[in-house]
C-alpha cells in the first residue's frame, strides 16, 4: 500500500536522523569520560578506542529504544501538525490503521534490541572489565611513561623514570616519592629492576641511590645512601577474579547460576525488559503523537522524554527490588509492562472515542459554545 510505504520511509528517515544525533552525543560524552580515566592512570591510553567501542555497544540498546520511540512520535505529530490527520479521519479511517506500518518499522528494532541485550551487551561489558582489570593488575612501573609523573595504584607513591630498558622491567634514573606513617620519603636511584618472589609478590629493587626521610617543614630529616633497596610494587591477590559481575555474565551463564542468585535474576529481568519496553513505547507513541495544528509540537517531545525516563527508572526500581530480595523474579518482571500495556490500550481508546458526544473534550467544547451564546 502506498500509505504504508510512505510512512515507513518517513519513519526510517526520522529514525536515522534521531539515532545519528543521539549516538554522536553519547559517543562524545563517553570518549571524554574514557580520556579522563586514561589521563588519570585508570586505564591504558592504548585501550581507549577499544573501550569506546565496548561502551558504545553497551549503551546501544537504550539508544535504539529511545530512537524508535521518538521517531514514531515525531512522524505522528507531523501528520497532525500538517493537518494530514484531518483528511485521514474525514476519509473514515481509524488511528489503528497506523499500527501495522509502525510495527513493520519497529519490530526489526525490537529484535535487534533483544539480540544486543541478551548477547552483545554482556560480551561488551565483559571485555570492558577485562581490559580495566588487566591494566589494574599491571605493576606500577609498567604503567609509568618515561618522563611523566605517575601515581601508584595505592595512591601513596609517585613514580618518575627517565627511561625504560625494553621489556625487561629495568628502569633508569628512578625518582620515588612515598608517604607513610613515618612521614615523607624521597628516593632517587640510577637503576631499578622488578623482581618476582616465589609467593607471587613483586618488588622494585633500586640500585645505587639515596633516600631522604622526614616531615615537610621540619629541619630534622634522615639521609642515607644504599647500593640495593627493595620496595613492594604489587601483591599477589588470592581471590582475584572470583567475583564476576552479573552484568558481564552471558545469558546462558545467568540461567546456569539462577538458583539463589538475586543478582542474576535482576540482570535477566533488565535484559528482558529492554525489548518489551521498546515495543510498548513504539505503540504508545501513536496515540501520544496528537498535536493541535495551531500549537507547537515541543510539548510532545517533553512528554515523550518524561515518559521514557519514567518507564526506564521504574524498571530500575523493580530490578533493584529483585536484587535486594524484596521481590521475586516471577512477581517482578511483568507487572510494570502489564500496566504499560494497559496504558497503551487506554490511550488508543481515548483517541478513538475523542469525537464521542460524551467524551470530556466534546463536553468541554459544548460548554464553551453554550457560554458564548449566552454572551
Amino acid at each position: 500500500m502506498i500509505f504504508h510505504r510512505a510512512l515507513r520511509r518517513e519513519l526510517i528517515s526520522s529514525a536515522g536522523a534521531t539515532f545519528t544525533v543521539m549516538f554522536s552525543i553519547l559517543l562524545t560524552w563517553t570518549l571524554v569520560t574514557i580520556l579522563g580515566r586514561a589521563a588519570g592512570g585508570k586505564v591504558a591510553s592504548s585501550d581507549v578506542i577499544a573501550l569506546l567501542a565496548f561502551a558504545a555497544l553497551n549503551y546501544l540498546p537504550t539508544v535504539l529504544v529511545f530512537t524508535s520511540f521518538i521517531s514514531v512520535l515525531m512522524v505522528i505529530t507531523r501528520t497532525y501538525r500538517d493537518s494530514e490527520m484531518v483528511v485521514w479521519f474525514a476519509s473514515g479511517l481509524s488511528l489503528t490503521r497506523f499500527v501495522r506500518p509502525v510495527l513493520s518499522f519497529g519490530l526489526p528494532i525490537v529484535l535487534l534490541t533483544a539480540l544486543l541485550s541478551f548477547y552483545v551487551t554482556p560480551w561488551a561489558r565483559g571485555k570492558t572489565y577485562e581490559y580495566v582489570e588487566r591494566f589494574a593488575k599491571r605493576e606500577d612501573l609498567q604503567k609509568v611513561s618515561p618522563g611523566q609523573f605517575k601515581e601508584s595504584s595505592s595512591a601513596n607513591r609517585i613514580f618518575f623514570v627517565e627511561g625504560v630498558a625494553g621489556s625487561s622491567a629495568v628502569v633508569r634514573n628512578v625518582f620515588v616519592n612515598q608517604v607513610d606513617a613515618k612521614g615523607t620519603s624521597v628516593i632517587v636511584a640510577s637503576e631499578g629492576v622488578v623482581e618476582e618472589m616465589p609467593t607471587g609478590d613483586k618488588f622494585l629493587v633500586l640500585k645505587n641511590g639515596r633516600r631522604y626521610q622526614g616531615k615537610p617543614g621540619d629541619a630534622d630529616f634522615q639521609s642515607m645512601e644504599f647500593q640495593r633497596y627493595s620496595m613492594r610494587v604489587t601483591q599477589q591477590s588470592s581471590d582475584a577474579g572470583d567475583n564476576n559481575d552479573a552484568n558481564a555474565t552471558s545469558t546462558r551463564g545467568l540461567l546456569a547460576d539462577w538458583k539463589g542468585n538475586n543478582f542474576a535474576k535482576a540482570e535477566m529481568m533488565w535484559r528482558i525488559a529492554l525489548p518489551i519496553t521498546c515495543l510498548l513505547l513504539i505503540l504508545v507513541a501513536i496515540p501520544l503523537g496528537f498535536a493541535n495544528p495551531r500549537a507547537g509540537s515541543a510539548i510532545n517531545l517533553i512528554i515523550a522524554v518524561l515518559v521514557f525516563f519514567t518507564y526506564n527508572n521504574l524498571t530500575k526500581v523493580f530490578e533493584g527490588s529483585i536484587k535486594q530480595g524484596k521481590m521475586s523474579f516471577a512477581m517482578g518482571w511483568w507487572p510494570l509492562h502489564l500496566i504499560a500495556a494497559l496504558v497503551v490500550l487506554s490511550m488508543f481508546a481515548w483517541r478513538l472515542n475523542v469525537n464521542h458526544p460524551y467524551h470530556p473534550r466534546a463536553l468541554w467544547a459544548a460548554f464553551k459554545r453554550g457560554a458564548s451564546r449566552k454572551k
